[in-house]
């Protein structure tokens, strides 16, 4: 039996070390591209309360916005000016200003692969077409810092069942965009475009959800913008940004961060303090906005929407 792994909280600005350092050095190596710096651990940035909402409504306050377990929003600040997002850069509060002339209009998704009806939609088409409500959602990160969010959008599902997919498709696979130009953060080594996958009935599932805004206003580019998918039962990094394709597939699709550490990113990355990081508890975390720590939750929280999903799975073997 091999010896008990002890865990350290990881500080808000965690910095992947030894264990994902080493596992991309043999990526790049693979790739022939050694010779770069460390890397920045994965994370994106997140029934919950609902309301009805429209992309352009006036903005919100946090005052007065909980979620259903009765927290209280993090401030519009809070969530635009601490973000991963590797296409603009590694450090968290250099995302926003990158990323300001980022050109999220005009727009199109693409939406095809095992479909009956593929669909090239505009941002326009999209708010036109999808009724736009308000999920006040819980972020969880994988490195152990978490957020209280009022998006704006509509339920993944709505956009599927439109395309009806066929009986062969098992996974849903979403694209990001990758403007080199635009996104200075694609001059790293990483495995771009950014690439995410769900199971087809994960992504059936009524927490799915596009986001096109947040606290009743366009998605800010530093969030994903124009378009975005969150679901809240799984850390934050499957949390695909700035949408160009989604595809209905029949395979497992290769995905981002399993690409670059397999052994550290699973493919369903469900939110479960009992599974730690291997360099992390996963146990508790911390709010953004609070000095102290509070325990994580299952499924973040969610278990009655989404633990029917994983009926007779290992939770542990299938992180």
């Amino acid at each position: 039996m091999s010896a008990k792994k002890t865990f350290s909280e990881p500080p808000s600005s965690e910095i992947t070390p030894e264990a994902l350092y080493f596992n991309r050095r043999a990526f790049l190596k693979a790739a022939g591209l050694l010779g770069v710096g460390g890397l920045l651990a994965a994370c994106g940035v997140p029934p919950a309360a609902t309301t009805s909402a429209t992309a352009n409504a006036p903005s919100s306050t946090a005052a007065g916005l909980k979620d259903e377990l009765g927290d209280p929003a993090n401030s519009f600040a809070d969530i635009t000016n601490y973000n991963n997002y590797y296409e603009f850069s590694e450090g968290k509060e250099a995302v926003a200003p990158l990323s300001a002339k980022f050109p999220s209009s005009p727009w199109q998704v693409e939406v095809s692969g095992m479909v009956q009806n593929p669909l090239k939609l505009s941002m326009e088409d999209i708010l036109k077409k999808y009724p736009q409500e308000e999920r006040i959602y819980r972020l969880r990160c994988v490195e152990a810092w978490s957020m209280v969010i009022p998006w704006t959008g509509f339920p993944l599902a709505k956009l599927l069942k439109d395309v009806q997919p066929t009986g062969s498709a098992k996974y849903v696979k979403f694209t990001t965009a990758q403007l080199p130009n635009d996104m200075p953060g694609l001059s790293a080594p990483y495995p771009w475009p950014y690439t995410e996958g769900l199971r087809l009935d994960e992504a059936m599932n009524d927490l799915a959800f596009l986001a096109t805004g947040l606290y009743g206003k366009p998605l800010p580019n530093q969030d994903g913008a124009p378009i975005r998918l969150t679901t809240p039962w799984k850390y934050g990094f499957k949390g695909a940004k700035a949408l160009v394709k989604i595809e209905l597939v029949a395979d497992l699709p290769q995905t981002f961060w399993n690409t670059i550490a397999p052994n550290e990113y699973g493919f369903y990355s469900n939110v479960n303090p009992d599974v730690n990081h291997p360099r992390w508890s996963q146990a508790t975390e911390r709010r953004i906005g609070e000095s102290a720590r509070r325990k994580t939750l299952l499924f973040n929280g969610y278990v009655d929407q989404v633990a029917q999903l994983y009926t007779g799975m290992d939770l542990r073997a299938n992180y």
